[in-house]
C-alpha cells in the first residue's frame, strides 16, 4: 500500500492548550479509515488539521511527499482540490438547490461550461440516490438525503481523499446503514480514500479497515490498526470499553502466585 496521508510528530493546541500530542499514523490509499475516541479528544480538531483548516502547533502533515503545512498559497490549493469534505450538518447552502450546492466547487473551481456542469451534477446527485432532485431545496428532502447530497457535492471535483465529519449522526440505522454501505460504493468503484470521524460502533466495524484512537486524558494516541483486530486484541481498558459500549471487562492482569 502506498501513502496517501503522513501525519508526523503532530501536536495540535488552542494557545498553551494541548489537545493531543506526539501524533504519528499514515492513511494509506483505499483505506477506510475511522478517528475514534471519547467526547473531546479531539477527532474533529485533527480532521480540521488534515483539511489544512487548523495549522499544528508541532508537527506536520503529509499529502504523499508533500507538506500540507509548509505548503505556499498555490500548492496548498492544488492539494486540497484533491479532497473532498462532508461536514456533520451536511452544510448544505439553504437558498440554493441541490444542484447548485453540488454544482458550486465545479462553477468555482474549473472552467467548464453550463452544460457540463449540468451533467456532472446530474451524475453526482444519481450517484448518492437523488436523480431527480436536482431542483429541490435542503429544507424540502429529509435529513439522509440532505447528508447525501452533501456527499453528492463533496464527490464534485472527483477528489482522491473524502473526509466525513460523523456522517451518521442523526440518522435512523436504516438510513445510516445506507449512508455506510454508498461509502463502501465510492471507495470501491471510485478509488477514493475515506478518512471518516465517529463514533458509531455499527460503522467503525462495519466499514473500517484502519483506526486511531485519541485518548483525552493522555492527550495522545492511544492505539492503532483495523477496529475488528483492536477489538479482539487491545488490552487497553480504554479501547476495551469504547469498543464493546462499556459491555466487556478488559482482561485483567495476570496473576502470579506468592509464597
Amino acid at each position: 500500500m502506498s501513502a496517501c496521508l503522513t501525519i508526523k510528530d503532530m501536536t495540535m493546541a488552542y494557545g498553551d492548550f494541548v489537545i493531543q500530542r506526539n501524533l504519528n499514523f499514515t492513511i494509506n490509499r483505499g483505506d477506510i479509515f475511522i478517528i475514534m475516541g471519547g467526547s473531546g479528544c479531539g477527532k474533529s480538531t485533527l480532521l480540521m488539521h488534515l483539511i489544512g483548516l487548523q495549522q499544528p502547533a508541532k508537527g506536520d502533515v503529509y499529502y504523499g511527499d508533500e507538506c500540507l503545512n509548509r505548503a505556499d498559497h498555490k500548492t496548498r490549493q492544488r492539494l486540497l482540490q484533491r479532497t473532498g469534505v462532508l461536514f456533520q450538518s451536511g452544510a448544505l447552502l439553504s437558498s440554493m438547490t441541490l444542484a447548485e450546492n453540488v454544482a458550486l466547487p465545479l462553477t468555482e473551481h474549473t472552467q467548464l461550461d453550463a452544460r457540463r456542469i449540468r451533467d456532472i451534477v446530474a451524475y453526482k446527485l444519481a450517484l448518492v440516490g437523488l436523480a431527480g432532485f436536482e431542483d429541490f431545496y435542503p429544507s424540502e428532502i429529509s435529513g439522509g438525503m440532505q447528508k447525501r447530497a452533501g456527499l453528492a457535492r463533496a464527490m464534485a471535483l472527483d477528489p482522491e481523499i473524502l473526509f466525513f465529519d460523523e456522517p451518521s449522526a442523526g440518522l435512523d440505522p436504516v438510513s445510516a446503514k445506507l449512508l455506510d454501505d454508498l461509502i463502501c460504493s465510492l471507495r470501491d468503484h471510485l478509488g477514493a480514500t475515506i478518512v471518516m470521524v465517529t463514533h458509531e460502533l455499527a460503522s467503525i466495524f462495519a466499514i473500517g479497515s484502519n483506526s486511531v484512537f485519541l485518548d483525552p486524558e493522555t492527550k495522545t494516541l492511544i492505539a492503532s490498526g483495523p477496529p475488528q483486530q483492536l477489538l479482539k486484541e487491545s488490552r487497553d481498558p480504554k479501547v476495551i470499553r469504547f469498543l464493546t459500549r462499556g459491555e466487556m471487562a478488559p482482561p485483567s492482569p495476570t496473576r502470579t502466585a506468592t509464597l
